[in-house]
């Protein structure tokens, strides 16, 4: 069992120490793959600082100039959030992720998502994810550093790896058996992002979407597949219809 298919993601991380800090909990859980979204310092001294020995993530961190493009390749997205959201998404707690992570990695790319210090992610970032992360803090002083929230997750998905190579037995988190098979073909994230573009172009063209009019209806549409999470062989289908419609138009 492997942990390079799962990776990092750090969305404009305002503090340097703490992309270092990160780097550091990575490799001590055995992720080494990081990638920085538009980071507001990187490189740093105060990242190497901090990352104390970890130096070769940091070298070896993808710097990127989108969301979009830091999740490339993967069909399995977790964000962590904190907050409540009028779309619902599906939420697991930590250990969860760091299950249902080391199942679905052995077949294709899973991203482990952080947003701003203060901010988090944003809305459309959360319509870029499968489910979202809430680990449960004291109400009375719930806010938690980004590189404290890198760490539990980290931590969860290592014990899952060492409690499924101990055991020597399929896990997920929702005890049940996993169809890799089936798992492996999970439309991609740049796949499902060029869907959304021709759904919604179509949807305008038949006069159905309105941006302007209905701003939440796409929204609501990506919170629909992305919780269904389609095969790439039902995106094709998919796909197909658009196509047919357009013609008809």
């Amino acid at each position: 069992m492997s942990l390079n298919n799962i990776r990092i993601v750090m969305i404009n991380t305002s503090h340097p120490g703490n992309i270092g800090a990160a780097a550091r909990v990575m490799k001590n859980m055995g992720l080494t793959r990081l990638y920085l979204v538009n980071p507001k310092q990187f490189p740093n001294y105060e990242a190497t600082a901090m990352a104390s020995g970890a130096d070769d993530l940091l070298s070896q961190a993808i710097v990127c100039s989108s969301f979009e493009e830091a999740l490339e390749g993967c069909r399995l997205v977790l964000g962590t959030t904190a907050r409540e959201r009028k779309i619902q998404h599906e939420f697991v707690n930590a250990r969860d992720a760091g299950v249902l992570s080391i199942s679905e990695s052995q077949q294709h790319e899973v991203a482990l998502v952080f947003g701003r210090e203060r901010t988090g992610l944003t809305n459309d970032e959360i319509g870029l994810c499968h489910k979202l992360i809430n680990i449960p803090t004291n109400p009375d002083y719930s806010s938690l550093n980004v590189a404290s929230a890198v760490q539990i997750v980290s931590y969860e998905v290592m014990m899952s790896l060492h409690l499924l190579n101990q055991e020597n037995v399929g896990l997920n988190a929702n005890q049940n058996e996993l169809d890799t098979e089936e798992s492996a073909d999970y439309a991609s994230s740049e796949n499902m992002e060029r869907f959304y573009e021709h759904l919604q172009q179509t949807l305008i063209e038949i006069d159905f979407l309105h941006l302007e009019q209905s701003p939440q209806l796409m929204p609501k549409l990506r919170h629909i597949y992305n919780r269904i999470r389609l095969k790439q062989e039902e995106l094709n289908i998919l796909r197909g219809i658009l196509s047919k419609t357009q013609k008809l138009k």
